[in-house]
């Protein structure tokens, strides 16, 4: 029931923010994702793209980070210690909170509870899509705009890096480092997910439909390749049982 109260609610808000027409009319160059550079730049401490620097830059009020820094900032998570894309937490009045998602004419006090509840959840994950625009439509409904443009801005540039990796077909795959960043793009692109395959190599297909149109459909292809490998390589009991378990199968 969670979860597809939750795709309800990433599906909502992102029509109503319509925020990747507004990723659009940023420029992009679609070029590979080098993980060996980003490693070294953002754990170098003398680096401009140092991952702390890039963490305060990002979380500061204005617009100074430029597009690779938005990659470096994105990619380079998945070498910090705290990166774990398949971690799952209950904050504080999550349902409670939840409930207001689907209510018409919030007050300022509704807004105010999913306001702090934003922030609260991206505290503990920077790059919740889901949040981010959560956050948006709490400060626009506040007529708080100027403020919900700075995070429109910070929004619009994450997903612009991740597009920029790839163009979603099968031989140029999008990649990403959290498994529901597949389903914010897709939505964001005007469809919706009927089904999810794992393919060989680290490699998502997401069929879809379109929204408003469900007799057009589009196959989208996302990499997951770091996003399992590095996992694997922190959390291995999680992904490679004891081998006392397969004792009966050598016998």
């Amino acid at each position: 029931m969670k979860t597809q109260r939750k795709f309800f609610l990433l599906l909502a808000v992102a029509i109503a923010t319509l925020a990747f027409n507004t990723v659009a009319q940023y420029r992009f160059e679609v070029k590979d994702i080098d993980f060996d550079k980003i490693k070294k730049e953002t754990l170098d401490k003398d680096s401009r793209y140092y991952y702390p620097k890039l963490v305060r830059s990002f979380k500061s009020n204005d617009t100074i980070m430029n597009f690779e820094a938005y990659r470096m900032l994105y990619y380079g998570f998945v070498f910090q210690e705290d990166y774990n894309p398949f971690r799952s937490v209950t904050l504080a009045n999550q349902d409670e909170v939840e409930d207001l998602y689907y209510k018409q004419n919030l007050n300022r006090d509704e807004c105010d509870r999913i306001e702090e509840f934003a922030v609260m959840a991206l505290d503990n994950n920077l790059f919740d899509i889901d949040q981010l625009n959560n956050y948006i439509y709490a400060l626009k409904q506040k007529k708080k705009y100027a403020r919900a443009a700075v995070r429109q801005y910070r929004l619009d540039k994450l997903i612009a890096a991740i597009m920029s990796s790839g163009r979603g077909t099968q031989n140029e795959p999008w990649i990403v480092i959290f498994p529901e960043h597949e389903y914010n793009i897709v939505n964001l692109l005007g469809y919706v997910a009927q089904d999810h395959i794992e393919l060989d190599g680290g490699i998502d297909c997401i069929k879809a439909v379109k929204i408003d149109d469900s007799s057009k459909a589009k196959d989208f292809y996302f990499d997951v390749a770091m996003m399992l490998r590095e996992t694997a390589r922190k959390f291995p009991e999680d992904f490679y049982p004891p081998s006392s378990n397969y004792d009966d199968d050598d016998d």
